[in-house]
C-alpha cells in the first residue's frame, strides 16, 4: 500500500462534500468519497438548494445592486455577533464567485429567484433550481462528481478519524483504515442526535426532527476528542410551518407575501417577520398545531414552487369564502379567526397598528377565497459545529490549526447565531456547506501542490 490511500478523503455525500471533492479533482489531486448512508444528499437534498450570492453577474443582468457588504448587514442585522464573526464576511466575499462557479463552470441548473427575497435579506439574491428543490442541485453535483469518475462509497461509516500526533492522516472507514493526506469533514450536525439536542439547544429539543437521518453529530464528537474548537453550538435552523400530516415544508412565501399563523383558538401568538426559523419556537408555544390562512393569490405565487403545488395537489390546502367557513375544514375557532384576520387586514391597510408589530405585509389585507394549511413546528439542522479559518482548516482553541483536517456545512460552525433559531438567514446552511466544501478542496489541492 501506498504511503496514502488518496490525497483527499471526503467524508460525508452532501453538497458540501461533493463541492470540496469536484474543486480538489479539478486541481489535480486525487479525491474519495465515503458516505454511511445507502444514498447521498444528506440536508441539502430536503432543502430549497437556494444559495445567496451576493454581487452575481446574474443580479447585474437583472438589475439588482448588492455586494458581499450589503450581505454581511444583512447577516448581521439577523444574527448578531457570534463566534464565527470573521466566517460571515468570508461567506459573504465566497458567495458570488460560488454562483457563477456553480452555473457557469460546473453546470448546475439554477437561476436567480426574483419573485421572493425571504428571510434575511434585503435584495432578491438567492440563487436555486427552478423546482426549488435541493435533490435537483444535489443530483446535478452527483452528476460532476461522477463524470470525473471520483469514487463514490455509499454505506461505509466512518468509524473514526486516524489521529498521529495530532495531526489527521485518514480514516477507519466500515472497520478498514483509509489513509489520506487531507480528511474533509463534511457529515453534517447534530440534529438527530437527541442527546446533542438536549445537550446544546434544549429549547428545540421537544420539536420534531424533519432533517436527514444521518445529522447524528460525529462531527462534533470527533472535534471534542481532538481538542478541536466549537462554536455557535446553541444555533439551529428550525421551520414554523410543517404541513401536517404531508410532512412537506408549507412554503414561506405563503406568509412572507401577506399570510398568517394562528392557533387552534383563530388567534395570532406573534409577528411572522421573524422568518420560518425563527417562528418555529413561537408555534412551538401553541400545542401540537398552528394553522397558516392566506389567499387565492399568494396561493398562486407560490404554486410556482413544485413542492406546495404538490403539497395542494394533496389537499393540504383547504379554501372556504369566509375565514369562519375555514372551520369547516380545520379544528380552529371560526368566530375568533374572523375577528384575527379583520384586525390583522386593518393594520395591512394602514388603518390600525398590528398588535404584535408586524411590519410587511406584502399582498395583504387578505381576500376571498381564504386558504388554510394545519402545520407544526421542527427542527431541521443546527448550525454549531467545528470552528474553521478562512480556507475551511479546523481550529483548536488557541487558533491553531488541527493539520490536514477541513470542515464545512453543518460540520463547522456557521453563520446563523450564537444560539436559537432567530439567526437564520435564508440559504445560510447551503452557502456554508457549498463554500466551505469548495474552499477545503482548493486549500488542500494548494497544500498538496506546493
Amino acid at each position: 500500500m501506498s504511503e496514502v490511500d488518496t490525497d483527499l478523503l471526503v467524508i460525508g455525500a452532501g453538497a458540501c462534500g461533493f463541492a470540496g471533492a469536484i474543486a480538489a479533482h479539478d486541481q489535480g489531486i486525487s479525491v474519495a468519497i465515503v458516505e454511511k448512508l445507502a444514498r447521498p444528499g444528506g440536508n441539502s437534498a430536503l432543502s430549497t438548494g437556494s444559495v445567496p450570492g451576493a454581487g452575481s453577474r446574474f443580479q447585474r443582468d437583472a438589475g439588482i445592486e448588492d455586494s458581499p457588504e450589503q450581505l454581511v448587514a444583512d447577516l448581521l442585522a439577523t444574527a448578531g455577533h457570534h463566534d464565527a464573526d470573521g466566517l460571515t464576511r468570508r461567506m459573504a466575499e465566497q458567495s458570488a464567485p460560488l454562483v457563477e462557479w456553480l452555473i457557469d463552470d460546473l453546470g448546475a441548473r439554477m437561476e436567480l429567484v426574483t419573485a421572493y427575497k425571504h428571510v434575511g435579506h434585503s435584495v432578491p439574491r438567492l440563487h436555486a433550481p427552478r423546482s426549488r428543490r435541493g435533490q435537483d442541485l444535489v443530483d446535478d453535483l452527483l452528476g460532476f462528481v461522477s463524470d470525473r469518475g471520483i469514487p463514490l462509497a455509499v454505506g461505509n461509516p466512518v468509524d473514526r478519524l486516524i489521529v498521529e500526533d495530532g495531526a489527521v492522516k485518514g480514516a477507519i472507514v466500515a472497520g478498514e483504515p483509509i489513509r489520506a493526506a487531507k480528511v474533509l469533514v463534511a457529515t453534517n450536525g447534530f440534529a438527530g442526535n437527541r442527546e446533542m439536542v438536549a445537550r446544546w439547544c434544549p429549547e428545540i429539543a421537544p420539536a420534531e426532527y424533519f432533517g436527514a437521518l444521518g445529522s447524528t453529530g460525529e462531527a462534533a464528537a470527533w472535534g471534542e476528542e481532538l481538542g478541536a474548537a466549537l462554536g455557535n453550538m446553541g444555533a439551529y435552523q428550525g421551520y414554523a410551518a410543517v404541513a401536517y400530516p404531508q410532512g412537506s415544508l408549507l412554503s414561506w412565501t405563503t406568509i412572507e407575501k401577506g399570510g398568517i399563523l394562528v392557533s387552534a383558538n383563530g388567534k395570532r401568538f406573534g409577528n411572522e417577520d421573524a422568518g420560518y426559523s425563527g417562528f418555529a419556537p413561537n408555534v412551538m408555544g401553541q400545542g401540537e398545531m398552528a394553522y397558516a390562512v392566506y389567499d387565492r393569490r399568494i396561493h398562486e405565487i407560490a404554486a410556482l414552487e413544485e413542492e406546495y403545488a404538490e403539497l395542494a395537489e394533496m389537499g393540504g390546502v383547504r379554501w372556504a369564502d369566509t375565514p369562519e367557513g375555514l372551520a369547516d375544514h380545520m379544528a380552529v375557532d371560526g368566530a375568533a379567526l374572523a375577528q384575527t384576520v379583520a384586525a390583522y387586514n386593518a393594520a395591512a391597510r394602514g388603518a390600525a397598528v398590528d398588535a404584535f408589530g408586524r411590519a410587511k405585509f406584502e399582498l395583504a389585507p387578505l381576500a376571498a377565497p381564504y386558504a388554510i394549511v394545519r402545520v407544526k413546528p421542527g427542527l431541521f439542522h443546527t448550525q454549531g459545529g467545528l470552528m474553521v479559518d478562512d480556507d475551511a482548516r479546523v481550529l483548536r482553541p488557541d487558533g491553531s490549526v488541527v493539520e490536514n483536517l477541513f470542515a464545512g456545512g453543518g460540520a463547522a460552525a456557521g453563520i446563523s447565531g450564537r444560539s436559537g433559531a432567530g439567526g437564520y438567514a435564508s440559504g445560510n446552511g447551503l452557502l456554508t456547506a457549498l463554500a466551505l466544501g469548495r474552499l477545503a478542496g482548493l486549500r488542500a489541492a494548494q497544500d498538496l501542490r506546493g
